[in-house]
């Protein structure tokens, strides 16, 4: 399977029962482990069945176990060497940790969610959404908390090369500004679960009036995915300290990056001069002027 293992139980967590959670949080603590059990042994140990076992495996794609099990192998072999690379035993952080320990396992934590999100992203997807954006004549970028962050970051970003777009907060002007978009408009929504109300809400709205639709979130089967007309997703972990709003932060903006630079190139001339003039507008608020 092309899809790390890892990143498959992540993304499955949400739409699974109880007992099949159970086993899918146990391979994501430790695959390594798990993966040198027999299927008897893991369903005993977490207080499950071989046939729950079963179920879990076909679920995300697998024959059986015995293939589910050779996949979570590899994938704690890459951990295993990932961690020594960063030098950290694991990827959590804990309360009894170093300020030493917090930093490397934050380094760690950033770095894999930047590879494993450009590794996994959709390149058709990203590119139908750089076609769209470069066409529309309006883009509205919607975002709640954190993932705010992200729909700023883009607005800025496309601002400076002259294209019109407006970054939300807050759900009832996100609504208002949906609902009188027109069709040649591109609307984009960040939501680390795809479950955020506000953000689906906005999409919805957007698509009512004909407006090119993107979801940007980490679970591809979520309800705000379901709803665009593209999806790029994200692959960030939740750690005990870093929970979605943290952990998605950098996965974002690897994508709004993405799509930044994806734009820029179509049109790299009137790009530059314009990069140049808003450089230019903005120099004169500096006590030093940018040399050359």
């Amino acid at each position: 399977m092309s899809e790390d293992i890892l990143v498959r139980l992540r993304r499955a967590l949400p739409g699974l029962r109880p007992s099949e959670r159970r086993l899918a949080e146990a391979a994501l603590a430790d695959p390594g482990a798990i993966a040198a059990l027999t299927i008897t042994e893991l369903a005993s140990r977490h207080e499950s069945s071989t046939a729950t076992v079963t179920r879990l495996c076909r679920s995300l794609g697998f024959t059986g176990y015995s293939a589910f099990r050779l996949a979570l192998a590899r994938a704690g072999a890459n951990e295993a060497g990932r961690r020594i690379e960063f030098g950290v035993s694991d990827g959590d952080i804990d309360p009894a940790d170093t300020t030493r320990d917090v930093v490397r396992k934050l380094a760690y934590q950033e770095a894999r969610a930047i590879e494993e999100t450009a590794d996994r992203l959709d390149i058709d997807e990203l590119d139908r959404v750089v076609a769209a954006i470069t066409t529309a004549s309006v883009l509205d970028a919607y975002g709640s908390a954190s993932s705010g962050l992200a729909a700023q970051d883009l607005q800025q970003k496309l601002r400076r090369i002259g294209y019109q777009v407006n970054a939300w907060a807050d759900a009832h002007l996100a609504l208002t500004s949906a609902a009188v978009l027109p069709a040649d408009a591109v609307a984009i929504a960040f939501s680390h679960s795809g479950e955020t109300e506000e953000a689906i809400s906005a999409l919805r709205t957007a698509a009512a009036r004909g407006a090119f639709t993107v979801a940007v979130t980490n679970f591809p089967d979520s309800p705000l995915a379901e709803l665009a007309d593209a999806t790029l997703a994200t692959v960030s972990r939740e750690t005990r300290f870093r929970y979605g709003a943290m952990s998605s932060r950098m996965a974002q903006l690897v994508i709004v990056d993405a799509i930044f630079l994806g734009v820029a190139r179509e049109n790299p001339d009137d790009v530059t001069a314009a990069l140049e003039a808003t450089l230019d507008a903005v120099s004169v608020r500096r006590i030093h002027p940018p040399r050359g």
